[in-house]
């Protein structure tokens, strides 16, 4: 059909190709939503805390992450920083596009996760905020162990959908040279002249992965929605 020939894609091609890249993007997708959930969480009780010496950059820095494209952040992180940064890490010269996107996402993740992570620290009802400081709980205290938990629990099924969101995105990686899960399928795809027959396939690899996750905070959101 149309000239397709979907046969040149067998376990030893997937193995040989697709494999490494996609489990560098997994890992790339675990590591920058853990950093910019961390990341984010630390900018949303800057704004929050009302003191503009923390507000503001806390404010510049996240209104201008996402004002700007993904893929020119990450040209900005890959040609700016300087190359002998990376000499620190293992491999660091032979892998600086690898470390460079892992850089990448976690810094413009956590303009996301912030916003996120401010919406559900201000859903909290102020009451329960006044009860932790009538126990006489410090203000990180009452964070930590009152605000944060019930925070991550209403912003569960909004964070998981951004990290499908950020697994979408690590296709861009291509743009410095990244091996990533899209690079494996097109690297096959050119080696065995079949490019169409490549694309074609990644999108249904990302179809599939995609709606699955999705479809699993769907039904967790309906777990969440009746256990309240």
């Amino acid at each position: 059909m149309f000239g397709l020939d979907l046969t040149f894609l067998n376990w030893d091609v997937l193995s040989k190709f697709v494999i490494n890249g996609f489990w560098f993007s997994v890992q790339l997708t675990i590591v920058s939503t853990i950093g910019g959930v961390m990341l984010g969480t630390v900018l949303a009780l800057m704004r929050l805390s009302g003191r503009p010496l923390l507000a503001v950059p806390a404010t510049f820095y996240v209104n201008g992450m996402r004002s700007v494209p993904l893929v020119m952040v990450i040209l900005w992180f890959f040609l700016l920083v300087p190359g002998w940064l990376y000499s620190y890490l293992p491999d660091g010269e032979n892998h600086r596009a690898e470390y460079s996107a892992f850089l990448t996402f976690i810094a413009f993740e956590a303009a996301y996760f912030s916003e996120i992570m401010r919406a559900g620290i201000q859903s909290i009802a102020r009451g329960q905020v006044h009860a932790g400081q009538a126990l006489g709980m410090t203000y990180g205290q009452n964070m930590r162990l009152v605000v944060l938990p019930q925070a991550f629990r209403n912003m569960l099924p909004v964070l998981l959908t951004q990290t499908i969101i950020l697994f979408q995105d690590t296709s861009l990686v291509y743009a410095i040279g990244a091996y990533d899960l899209l690079k494996g399928f097109t690297t096959a795809g050119k080696i065995y002249g079949r490019p169409e027959e490549a694309y074609l396939l990644a999108a249904v690899v990302y179809f599939v992965l995609c709606y699955s996750l999705s479809y699993a905070v769907k039904r967790l959101h309906k777990r969440i929605a009746i256990v309240r």
